[in-house]
């Protein structure tokens, strides 16, 4: 066989393309099975969202953690005009240098008082319960005492997270490595997350990428004010009056100050039942210390967080970290306010735009006519 009838054999038929499975001659047809794989794929990106929520929570929380660092470089350039890399340098290594003070000089402290703090609490806790059964009320000191234990539980990841006890360490270091490499550069994630978006969304990408950041750096601004001063102010109103575990107290008074709506509550409870291990009037002087204070952050400092960043309904945000804590535990509850607060920019921000569409869609309709 000469070359030219081998060439003749492997050439392709010239007879009419026989229609093969994967081609559908209906345009209906087509269309439907373009629908429908858009449809699968977003039922797989939904799956695939649910069984990678963790890990896109410890993303979310690196986001959080680069904004607390971006304030406060930012926030550091008003005074020192040097480089943006070399003030992010400072303020991390001073957050490193509060957390070795508070592992060095006031760990063992606070572990001490941390080992009394359960057996106080459930010492009141029953005590309560024995009042209560005096005066007629019928209460299972058994199944009330098991919940006290669930709730120190809570406390004790709280206290252990602080004074470098904690055993889940893991997913904290990912968090701080996140927010550190974010922090250096979100300019560079900024656009690679746009270049995944078509071309006429990228500015209002860019735009509401910036609207984020500003509300999510005022928030966390906002968060550790609160938190520093009901920390500091418990600390010092307990100490000049002799409470016992002062400084536990202020500290817990301080985390649980980044939690609106359940913070201040459950801290308040602890302080008030061990002001009462001390006799009864130190326990109404706690009282009155918890009120004072919460009526400071209520009427001072939560309107102006509110007003500086996204004013949440109380009820919204309590939901969303009821849903939070159940679904992914102590992170899922400390980042439910933030994730609520990006998520309704996103929304107002994409309702905005279709309301300027309509406008201008309708206007040009009407000047028309």
């Amino acid at each position: 066989m000469s070359d030219a009838d081998r060439s003749k054999d492997d050439a392709p038929p010239t007879k009419a393309r026989v229609a093969g499975p994967a081609d559908f001659a209906d345009p209906m047809l087509r269309s439907e099975v373009k629908r429908a794989a858009v449809w699968l794929g977003m039922a797989g990106l939904i799956v695939l969202t649910v069984y990678l929520s963790q890990a896109l929570l410890v993303i979310f929380g690196g986001l959080v953690f680069a904004a607390t660092i971006d304030g406060g470089a930012r926030l550091l350039g008003r005074a020192l005009p040097i480089p943006r890399g070399w003030r992010v340098t400072i303020v991390i290594l001073l957050a490193t240098a509060f957390l070795l003070w508070t592992l060095m000089f006031a760990g063992s402290q606070l572990a001490a008082q941390a080992a009394q703090l359960p057996e106080i609490i459930e010492s009141q806790a029953l005590r309560i319960i024995a009042w209560l059964q005096n005066h007629g009320m019928q209460i299972n000191a058994e199944a009330v005492q098991g919940v006290a234990k669930e709730v120190l539980g809570g406390v004790g990841e709280v206290t252990h997270a602080v004074g470098g006890l904690i055993g889940g360490a893991t997913t904290l270091f990912l968090v701080i490595v996140l927010g550190i490499y974010i922090s250096a550069e979100p300019r560079l994630y900024q656009r690679g997350v746009a270049w995944m978006f078509p071309i006429t969304e990228r500015a209002h990408f860019h735009a509401t990428a910036a609207q984020m950041g500003r509300s999510l750096r005022r928030l966390m601004a906002g968060r550790l004010l609160g938190m520093l001063l009901e920390g500091v102010l418990t600390w010092i109103a307990l100490s000049l009056y002799g409470v016992p575990m002062a400084a536990l107290l202020g500290l817990l008074t301080g985390l649980l100050a980044f939690l609106p709506n359940i913070g201040a509550p459950i801290s308040g409870a602890i302080m008030v039942m061990v002001g009462f291990s001390g006799g009864v009037d130190m326990g109404i002087y706690c009282i009155i210390v918890y009120f004072v204070l919460h009526t400071i952050d209520g009427n001072l400092v939560a309107p102006y967080i509110a007003r500086k960043t996204v004013d949440l309904a109380p009820a919204l945000v309590l939901g969303a970290q009821l849903i939070m804590g159940t679904l992914f535990g102590l992170l899922g509850l400390v980042l439910a306010d933030p994730l609520v607060a990006m998520i309704k920019i996103l929304l107002e921000r994409h309702s905005s735009r279709n309301e300027a569409e309509w406008h201008a869609e309708h206007g040009n309709l009407a000047d028309s006519e």
